[in-house]
């Protein structure tokens, strides 16, 4: 079977692979290669985001940023329907948790000046399914969106075709080597070359890394619990924020007419179709009953998902130092999805121009900060 070429070789469907494919579409011809039958399987598919310009590191702060725009904009062609609309988030602290939420309003407050502190009747009055006594205090965030996360994926996937991208499907990587100035990749569908690869392949990411003979950056794929249950009858809880406590153990917000739930899990695995555990559900269960009046008969859905992490919590978006002509662009963890129009756009410009797009590096952003080499160097 001959090798079928390009001028840029994506691995991975997701979130950031669609969106770096689409900015790089028009730079020459693009081959999308994913490991799954549809793209978005893993982690995009089973995400529960959240737009907040709050939330993340710097960096992450700054990509979020720079994606407002585009999501707001939702530009014509691109989507039948808005990427962002309005939600708020909670986050509210139970007694022994006020040193936390007191450590969250230093850090919050002077990031966003619509972030307003809620006394208990306050917050309560804005999600009154909260037990009493377990709200000292809260903090509100009115500018956190929710994000539509199939319509932005679904997006990118189309511009990306319109643009004369190509996506192959079923297409796990098995092998990935440098031959002729071009990366080879390997795959049961054939094999594709590219001078650029770009390693968008989530939490199997340092996976493909090894196929290329390079080492990892270190990616820790974390389990993350969701699932659907009824909202409560008593309540229009159409307007309620997304909901979350100050120590992060868990949180609700409403979604299709129920309520999503999580119990904020973080727990690392290898690489994997993650599938919930009936022990991390009950947990999420036991957490929203204790700190609401919501009675859970059944849960309705549940499914999990991998959110991959660096150790400085920092995406990884840059060429390899060690060879030539491969691209990362990994570990969006928790952020994967508020970021991605930022991530594209930064990938594409390092990619072209080998230098960040002079209005992203304005925000502040350095392509060192982002690079693959800061691994390197330590």
């Amino acid at each position: 079977m001959p090798v079928e070429a390009a001028e840029f070789l994506v691995i991975g469907a997701g979130m950031a692979g669609a969106a770096a494919a689409a900015h790089l579409a028009p730079l020459g011809r693009v081959i999308v290669i994913e490991r799954e039958s549809q793209p978005g399987y893993h982690s995009t598919g089973r995400s529960a985001a959240l737009f907040t310009e709050t939330y993340g590191n710097l960096p992450v702060r700054l990509l979020t940023r720079a994606s407002r725009g585009f999501y707001e904009a939702w530009a014509e062609g691109f989507s039948d329907h808005p990427v962002l609309t309005p939600r708020g988030a909670m986050i509210y602290a139970p007694p022994e948790q006020m040193p936390a939420l007191d450590a969250e309003w230093a850090e919050m407050a002077p990031r966003d000046p619509t972030i307003r502190r809620l006394d208990a009747d306050e917050a309560l009055r804005l999600v009154p399914a909260l037990r009493p006594e377990r709200v000292a205090a809260a903090i509100f965030e009115p500018g956190a969106m929710d994000i539509d996360v199939h319509t932005l994926h679904q997006g990118y996937l189309r511009l990306f075709r319109r643009r004369g991208g190509r996506i192959e499907t079923d297409a796990p990587v098995t092998g990935l080597r440098r031959s002729g100035g071009a990366w080879v990749a390997a795959t049961p569908r054939g094999e594709f070359a590219a001078p650029v690869v770009v390693n968008a392949a989530g939490a199997w990411a340092d996976v493909v890394a090894s196929l290329a003979g390079l080492p990892p950056v270190g990616l820790v794929p974390k389990r993350r619990t969701a699932l659907i249950v009824a909202a409560p009858a008593e309540f229009d809880t159409r307007g309620w924020p997304m909901v979350i406590d100050a120590e992060e153990t868990g949180y609700f917000k409403p979604e299709a007419g129920k309520l999503l739930v999580s119990p904020a899990d973080e727990t690392p695995v290898e690489p994997c179709d993650a599938q919930p555990e009936e022990l991390d559900v009950a947990i999420a269960v036991d957490r929203l009953m204790r700190a609401t009046t919501i009675a859970v008969d059944r849960v309705e859905r549940k499914w999990a998902g991998l959110r991959s992490f660096v150790a400085d919590m920092t995406p990884v978006a840059g060429f390899d130092p060690r060879a030539e002509g491969f691209f990362w662009l990994a570990g969006q963890g928790g952020y994967g999805i508020m970021t991605a129009e930022g991530m594209a756009r930064c990938a594409a410009g390092l990619i072209a121009e080998r230098a960040l797009p002079a209005d992203l590096a304005a925000f502040g952003l350095s392509a060192e900060s982002l690079g693959p080499g800061r691994f390197a160097r330590r």
